[in-house]
């Protein structure tokens, strides 16, 4: 059975997303947020880390878990009650936790925007959307019916998205950036695009659509997300020489 070390890997990964330089959302914490005991035989993927995200993983005999969302976005105290059972079996069966939020959005070859965008058929891709005094997203000028692009969209998550059909009929400049980016349409518009794809948004956001002149598809948060735990993960097992799985859990939003 091929082993890896914990510390190599968190090392590469730490380097590879540039996990120190990526400004993100306070309490992001990304990196390395539960260790094991140093050995890593098997790689597990998730967007989301959770109690039952963990309990897959442990099924799939994995001794690390990716994930997009991380464990600590807010004050975790008192362990107890499903917390405590999390970190009961976290620590029983040997499962660290790699989290990466938006240095995995931004990365230009693994991360979720490149992925859903090669993934949409879309090329000569330029930063975009800029936030924390980066780009996270990606933009791309193509001529695509908003109805074409739309079934893209489905055939490249597995679910059909909701669409804001406040710009033209055909899309001309793309704007991509994944999970929850909707309630920021006005600074999509801003920077030029005419049709704007992001996970999900407010209710308010079909009104500014058409104020704005701009399409929005909205392929949800976790689906648009799932791509870049799926390409970290086996960009380590090519390089490790691990096994991985993906262990989907979708929310449905």
């Amino acid at each position: 059975m091929a082993t890896a070390s914990l510390n190599d890997i968190v090392r590469h990964c730490d380097t590879l997303l540039r996990t120190a330089e990526v400004n993100d959302w306070d309490r992001a914490h990304n990196g390395l947020q539960v260790e094991n005991d140093g050995r890593i035989t098997r790689i597990a993927a998730a967007v989301d880390a959770s109690l039952a995200t963990a309990k897959l993983a442990i099924a799939a005999r994995a001794d690390l878990l990716l994930v997009h969302h991380g464990l600590f976005w807010s004050d975790t105290v008192p362990w107890t009650g499903k917390r405590r059972e999390l970190q009961r079996l976290l620590l029983e069966n040997n499962l660290a936790i790699y989290s990466s939020h938006l240095p995995l959005d931004l990365h230009p070859k693994l991360g979720n925007n490149a992925q859903l965008a090669a993934a949409l058929g879309m090329k000569r891709l330029k930063p975009f959307f800029l936030a924390k005094g980066q780009h996270i997203g990606l933009r791309a000028e193509r001529r695509i019916s908003r109805e074409q692009l739309s079934n893209r969209l489905a055939q490249a998550t597995g679910v059909m998205p909701k669409v804001l059909p406040g710009g033209p009929a055909e899309c001309r400049r793309i704007g991509i950036v994944t999970g929850g980016a909707g309630a920021e349409l006005k600074q999509a518009a801003v920077e030029g695009v005419d049709t704007f794809i992001t996970g999900e948004g407010p209710h308010w956001t079909f009104a500014l659509a058409e104020e704005l002149g701009v399409n929005v598809l909205y392929g949800g948060h976790y689906a648009t997300e799932t791509f870049g735990v799926k390409a970290l993960a086996a960009h380590l097992a090519t390089k490790y020489v691990l096994p991985w799985d993906f262990l989907d859990h979708p929310t449905g939003l």
